[in-house]
């Protein structure tokens, strides 16, 4: 197929050219309808193609023109037998995935690291969660992925799992081994679902990871906004076709999707699509580049730490993705928190996420020299500050332990609660998600029974300024609970 064309943005522009004459949604009919600021600031030409599902335009919950010849380049593009478009970010593909495959009472196997858009789903199936503990690292603080060996041990011990989810790559980049990982759920006839929002450029440069379907996994969720280029919310989901029916997954798509899809949204993937499978191995080549010179610039600054593949070489680190910059800055005796204020405030320098112990740094193709050699003076500007003003103590990395599942979260989600003080929960069950955003890992979900290492754990997080939430008291001083059960005294 032609990877340079692009059916939809093309017929997009074609349509109008025409200039249609519009009784149909949307109201401010190409920006004539709307604020007049907001309308000069986004531009006549993104405005008019603003547009909703008409006959010559397709319709993404039944595609069969231009959104069908678009959803099937990207298939081709990522290496799969079926390619659907999301403009519920890669969020409502997950969910899709996780409910295209359970049924109320399902098990499925799960990382304990998943997305707050994973635990969504499984209480929205009813699925039964068999949580895997992710390779925890303790120089840096953070999880990684499941390894084979887990998985394996996993499917030996609950056969009747409908489905294996992994992460592939983790927020910060880094990769367990897929394909072993594949295989293994393969040969226990599970599909393997994998949530690969952070991955959506991994298929198009030999020296990233595997990507999903290269791997032989059966569905991907993939961020093509994230890191491939398209508007945020742009999302795609790839099959390939055997263990899961790309029927079912329209279907299932379809109830989670809206039915004002959004053209912009649309058009943005097919155009990015475009970008990657044309221009992706060049532009991905140079973003290497960058991020190389980055990471070797930055471990010249005293105190900082920017991990390399010297990370590799567990069951856990099978492989990463260098255009993500880990940066480790406990040894400042500073939190990432503080360094990200700090790079805010002094530099205008926003980072992806920060944590008690790191902050986490992208690089893509829309940087330049420019803007590595900014990261490099106000990260040399820090070191030197942290080394005047602060005493670098000895910091110690932990990680809290998986809580127990008492309850299903569906179960739990929907059993009558009681609200307590958030400091007296300990032995209680939780009705509550709670959890870091971003990256949205959970600290512990509905139906698990919370701890004091739970709560010393946020604690710290909330004491370091990190954005702890998912509770209804936003203030964190109280918490629902399953009135009906206590799982200790």
């Amino acid at each position: 197929m032609d990877q340079s064309k692009t059916p939809l943005f093309s017929g997009l522009k074609q349509h109008i050219d025409k200039k249609p004459v519009q009784f149909h949604i949307p109201g401010h009919k190409q920006g004539k309808g709307m604020d007049s600021e907001f309308a000069s600031f986004m531009g006549s030409q993104s405005l008019a193609i603003d547009l909703i599902n008409i006959e010559p335009l397709d319709d993404l919950h039944h595609p069969h023109g231009l959104i069908k010849d678009a959803q099937t380049l990207a298939a081709e593009a990522f290496g799969a037998d079926y390619t659907f478009f999301s403009v519920q970010g890669t969020s409502g593909a997950i969910m899709t995935m996780v409910m295209s495959v359970c049924n109320p009472g399902d098990k499925i196997i799960v990382p304990r690291n998943v997305h707050k858009s994973v635990t969504s789903a499984i209480i929205f199936s009813g699925a039964i969660p068999i949580f895997v503990h992710p390779a925890l690292d303790d120089q840096l603080g953070i999880s990684h992925g499941i390894t084979p060996e887990a998985v394996n041990h996993a499917c030996e011990a609950h056969p009747d799992a409908k489905a294996v989810l992994v992460i592939n790559p983790t927020y910060f980049g880094v990769t367990a081994d897929l394909k072993q990982i594949v295989n293994i759920a393969h040969d226990y006839g599970m599909p393997v679902l994998v949530d690969e929002a952070h991955g959506v450029h991994i298929h198009f440069h030999e020296r990233l990871p595997a990507s999903a379907m290269q791997a032989g996994a059966d569905l991907a969720a993939t961020s093509v906004h994230k890191l491939g280029g398209a508007l945020t919310q742009s999302s795609v989901l790839n099959l390939k076709e055997g263990l899961v029916s790309h029927e079912r997954v329209q279907s299932v798509l379809s109830m989670l999707t809206t039915t004002s899809t959004s053209y912009l949204l649309l058009a943005s993937l097919d155009t990015s699509r475009r970008h990657l499978a044309v221009n992706g191995k060049e532009m991905i080549q140079q973003t290497l580049n960058l991020a190389d010179e980055a990471r070797r610039k930055i471990n010249q600054i005293p105190g900082l730490y920017c991990v390399g593949e010297e990370i590799l070489g567990t069951p856990a680190t099978f492989d990463y993705d260098p255009t993500k910059l880990i940066i480790s800055v406990k040894d400042l005796g500073v939190t990432g928190y503080d360094v990200e204020v700090w790079l805010r405030r002094h530099y205008q320098i926003e980072v992806e996420l920060s944590d008690l112990y790191n902050i986490l740094c992208i690089i893509t193709s829309g940087d330049s020299n420019r803007e590595i050699t900014l990261l490099i003076e106000a990260l040399t500007h820090l070191a030197g500050e942290a080394a005047r003003n602060s005493k670098v103590d000895s910091v110690k990395v932990s990680v809290p332990d998986i809580p127990l599942l008492a309850l299903s979260p569906r179960e739990a989600f929907y059993a009558s609660s009681e609200t307590i003080p958030f400091a007296r929960s300990v032995g209680r069950i939780s009705a509550e998600f709670l959890m870091v955003y971003p990256p949205g890992i959970p600290i512990f979900i509905p139906g698990e029974i919370i701890t004091q290492d739970n709560i010393d754990y946020i604690n710290e997080n909330i004491s370091a300024g990190l954005p702890v939430q998912g509770l209804e008291d936003d203030t964190l001083e109280t918490i629902q609970v399953i009135k009906e059960h206590r799982a200790f005294k």
